[in-house]
């Protein structure tokens, strides 16, 4: 790659992060990476109406957690800065001066309600109302105004915007990274408002201006922006810079009927969209972290909606899906979200994870049921069920055997409770009272001994053994539950469910 590579995330500060705005953080952040580039973090809060208190330090603490966070961005290597788009507002008017000057933008004077009546009046003669070169000098500009008369107006302080002045007749042939070769007719375009006379950019001319003079070099970013495409190179055109390359992301999408993954879809399915938890007066939006999902089950998730390496490989470290990814190789086709298959990776890295390291996420949860982990062998109870589990959250319907005795048993295995088998429980008691060496092998091999010798069914002793010491048919290895849980409590079991049962 010739030029250095400097590539940016630009969200809005208007609520939490979608997971679709982390997917496009994650594809510039490894884009940035394989590349020995920068990627910076620019907060795009021009649109002061729809800006929300406390969105733009979400963005930063989700990047944060999910370990891409920014090489530059405000209070970071400002070598760009200030990285707040309202902070560089006062550059922007001189720059939509620069395209009046030049004849490639115009002040418009129309009111709402003029333009309201022009929408009607060409609906009524079966017209589709554009405001561009079909009728930009029938209307209130200073397309039609002498330059004194523009003057005066802006000098009684008539409300303005100032708008694009898009080429006519023009077929625009444009690259994308993702999508090829993409065509647009000029003539078919609007002319986008790209200044207000109340001082603000809009997102159009305040976004071109910033990526010129932050040096980014690739724009990466949701396919929704694709129709903007032609506005943004034109506008690069203007101004004689020149642009950065493109490449349009898929869309996420529902993973039941049809288009973009939604709040709602998360709310109706029961799975977050946001990384982190959001709260507001109306509820809370839950996230991933406080999910019990892992970052790096997150970010290997996310990296594959929308793009392999072209092998069958699907559990990736953040190292790896650096060293992997290609632009190339994204999808042009959206990528069905799946509720499942993102647990099936959690599930993936959870059992990956040290088990000192699981137990101390479990020891809250024992400590909210009043029990004292400290009293049990934790690491050993975590490494028999981590296998089973998606979620830390899973563990205590995994393993509450362990810690406490079965007060009710399962009603269908209770049904292996034959008349036969309290005898057999009893004689199963003094076997295991015998037993010196109180490890699973060696309690497993005495146990099964004892069957053999007395031609005993595996049936009639293991599932009512399991059943007294669980309460139900469920749980890790049998003699591995008894190895842990030690003679006296295994024995208490036994007898308290001849009891019972």
């Amino acid at each position: 790659m010739s030029k250095q590579v400097r590539v940016r995330f630009a969200p809005s500060p208007t609520g939490p992060l979608h997971i679709g705005g982390v997917r496009t953080a994650l594809f510039n952040y490894l884009f940035a990476k394989k590349n020995g580039g920068t990627f910076y973090l620019r907060i795009e809060d021009t649109d002061q109406n729809r800006f929300v208190p406390g969105a733009e330090a979400y963005i930063m603490e989700a990047l944060e957690w999910l370990g891409i966070a920014p090489d530059e961005t405000i209070g970071k290597n400002e070598k760009f800065g200030p990285y707040r788009q309202s902070e560089r507002k006062h550059m922007y008017k001189e720059y939509a001066d620069q395209l009046i000057n030049s004849d490639w933008a115009y002040y418009a004077f129309d009111t709402p309600e003029a333009l309201d009546a022009q929408r009607k009046a060409d609906e009524e003669q079966g017209k589709t109302f554009i405001y561009n070169h079909t009728n930009r000098e029938k209307l209130d500009t200073s397309l039609v105004l002498t330059a004194d008369e523009t003057a005066a107006r802006i000098a009684k302080g008539d409300a303005y915007v100032v708008r694009f002045k898009t080429p006519v007749d023009e077929t625009l042939h444009l690259k994308d990274i993702i999508r090829g070769d993409v065509k647009f007719e000029t003539s078919l375009l609007d002319d986008k408002v790209l200044f207000k006379s109340d001082g603000m950019p809009t997102y159009h001319l305040a976004n071109i201006i910033d990526d010129h003079l932050m040096e980014t070099s690739h724009v990466i970013r949701g396919e929704e922006w694709l129709p903007s495409m032609p506005l943004h190179v034109l506008l690069y055109r203007a101004f004689g810079w020149e642009a950065p390359e493109f490449a349009h992301l898929p869309l996420i999408l529902k993973p039941v009927g049809n288009g973009k993954l939604s709040k709602r879809d998360g709310d109706k399915l029961g799975f977050p969209v946001f990384p982190l938890e959001w709260n507001t007066t109306e509820g809370v939006s839950s996230g991933y972290r406080e999910k019990g999902f892992f970052p790096g089950a997150v970010v290997n998730f996310l990296a594959l909606l929308g793009w392999n390496d072209g092998t069958e490989k699907e559990i990736y470290s953040l190292e790896e899906l650096v060293a992997a990814f290609d632009l190339n190789r994204v999808h042009k086709a959206g990528a069905k979200f799946d509720p499942e298959k993102n647990k099936w990776f959690n599930h993936q890295y959870l059992i990956t994870q040290e088990d000192e390291d699981l137990a101390k996420a479990y020891s809250p949860i024992l400590s909210d049921k009043n029990i004292d982990a400290t009293k049990f062998d934790l690491v050993k109870i975590v490494s028999l069920i981590k296998e089973r589990a998606h979620f830390v959250s899973e563990f205590w319907e995994m393993s509450d055997f362990f810690f406490q005795a079965p007060t009710e048993y399962d009603a269908k295995a209770s049904k292996n409770w034959k008349e036969e088998t309290p005898a057999l429980m009893k004689q199963l008691i003094e076997i295991v009272e015998t037993i010196e060496d109180f490890t699973s092998i060696n309690i497993e091999t005495v146990v099964k001994e004892w069957m053999t010798t007395n031609e005993i069914g595996m049936g009639k002793v293991m599932q009512p053994f399991r059943l007294s010491l669980v309460g139900a048919l469920k749980g890790p290895h049998l003699f591995d539950i008894i190895e842990v849980i030690g003679k006296p409590e295994t024995i208490s079991r036994i007898k308290k469910a001849i009891a019972k049962l």
